[in-house]
């Protein structure tokens, strides 16, 4: 058995690139107080483990509870030293975790780095504020511009876990991004609750745009992309600082849920049907080649085939380039599992799911084809088997398109290049690299 390392912790996250941040912030000052640290790690010479956990839908929830059993059986059986939980999960349900699993060290909420790395047997450094330790490949990095939601969405706990809306100052965030592009970062993806609400608690107004003009100016900065903005009043003036600049990806992350003004209006979304029709529009108008990512949310309570309808001839009419798609469960103390009865059968809830889905994977297939032969700026993130595996500025990491490049010659991972497509299929495209 391979002997422990005194003071390694292994910090492993689970959810969303919001908690990969927040990671990275604890790894940072464990690394500072002299702890041995590692992410994500299979390495069994870790004495500390301490697991960021989600608890935003059902299967997260249950993904986080069975890696706190899992390290818990580790623990008892004195396979690891200390075992601490925090993040999400623990934020929203820290009381029934400490009944249900009291093998665990010490469960924290979402706000309590400090007390966390205090327990640890670290030091919190002050001085280390917005400082990370990344754990995405060097190129690229997330940037965390606000917590919190003022949003009331009907279906959503998050506001409930996080509390309100508070974005951080922009000197403060262009100090982290100019940190981050020194340390390698080519791409930094802009990441919150929500970036149209940005600015509005500290500045009385929106500053999304305000924010994007300044960091597009830090120099080695090669693309800026948008993730989570939120569709009702959003900032149309972000289009004209993203269309004039050129390290602005014609990218934006915008999950719009729903088309049917009933199931918005139960939703409590805060936009109409119109209005959701004139912003696309207004995107497409302003900069006619940006890529939108969007998610979608069927079943909710009151969804008819009518409404369900209605979204499948907005999917069409909007042609998104990359959609995800969710089916409703209740979570506890929403608004949705207060008022409303979860009566629509699971299965048509999939049915509906898969429906979108294949229009979906039309679309895709179809937007994809006509990108044969045209030349995209592409970075490379990996080499996987006999591919190196790229983006273009239309495709965030993990979550997108892919374009895998076949070659003789050697590229470097983290830079640029040139590639032709040569061939598309429904999620991925096929490209050679022009000298």
């Amino acid at each position: 058995m391979k002997t422990k390392i005194p003071n390694k912790v292994n910090v492993i996250t689970l959810g969303c690139s919001k908690n990969l941040v927040d990671s990275e912030y604890l790894l940072k000052q464990l690394s500072a107080n002299g702890f041995k640290v590692v992410h994500d790690s299979n390495s069994p010479d870790c004495d500390i483990i301490v697991i960021n956990t989600c608890g935003f839908i059902n299967d997260a929830k249950q993904e986080s509870i069975e890696t706190i059993l899992q390290f818990e059986v580790l623990k008892k059986q004195n396979k690891i030293k200390k075992l601490f939980v925090f993040g999400c999960l623990s934020e929203r349900y820290k009381e029934e975790l400490t009944k249900e699993i009291p093998n665990v060290d010490q469960y924290f909420g979402v706000y309590d780095l400090k007390e966390l790395i205090e327990s640890i047997g670290a030091n919190y450094k002050e001085e280390l504020l917005g400082e990370r330790l990344i754990t995405t490949p060097k190129h690229y990095a997330y940037l965390k511009i606000s917590e919190g939601c003022d949003r009331g969405c009907s279906f959503c706990a998050i506001p409930l876990i996080k509390g309100k809306h508070v974005s951080k100052a922009i000197p403060d965030l262009i100090k982290e991004a100019e940190q981050l592009v020194k340390n390698g970062a080519k791409e930094i993806i802009l990441i919150a609750q929500d970036l149209s609400y940005y600015g509005y608690d500290i500045y009385k107004k929106p500053k999304l745009a305000e924010l994007l003009d300044q960091l597009s100016e830090i120099k080695g900065l090669k693309w800026l992309r948008l993730h989570y903005a939120y569709p009702a009043k959003f900032p149309k003036e972000v289009l004209l600082v993203m269309k004039s600049k050129t390290n602005i990806c014609n990218y934006l992350d915008i999950p719009f849920q729903h088309i049917s003004d009933k199931i918005l209006k139960l939703m409590r979304r805060g936009n109409t049907r119109k209005q959701t029709y004139d912003l696309i529009d207004a995107f497409k108008k302003h900069i006619p080649d940006m890529a939108i990512r969007t998610t979608l949310l069927v079943g909710h309570p009151g969804e008819t085939d009518e409404d369900f309808k209605e979204l499948l001839d907005f999917v069409r009419y909007a042609k998104f380039d990359r959609l995800g798609v969710f089916t409703y469960s209740e979570e506890e103390n929403t608004y949705s599992a207060i008022n409303y009865t979860d009566d629509i059968p699971f299965s048509i809830k999939q049915s509906r799911m898969n429906e979108i889905m294949e229009v979906q994977r039309q679309i895709s297939n179809e937007l994809n084809s006509k990108k044969i032969g045209k030349i995209f700026k592409t970075i490379i993130d990996r080499k996987e088997g006999g591919f190196y595996i790229g983006r273009t500025e239309y495709d965030s990491p993990e979550v997108d398109n892919e374009v895998l490049i076949e070659t003789e010659n050697k590229l470097k991972i983290g830079q640029f290049y040139n590639a032709r497509i040569t061939k598309a299929d429904d999620f991925d495209l096929y490209a050679r690299i022009e000298k």
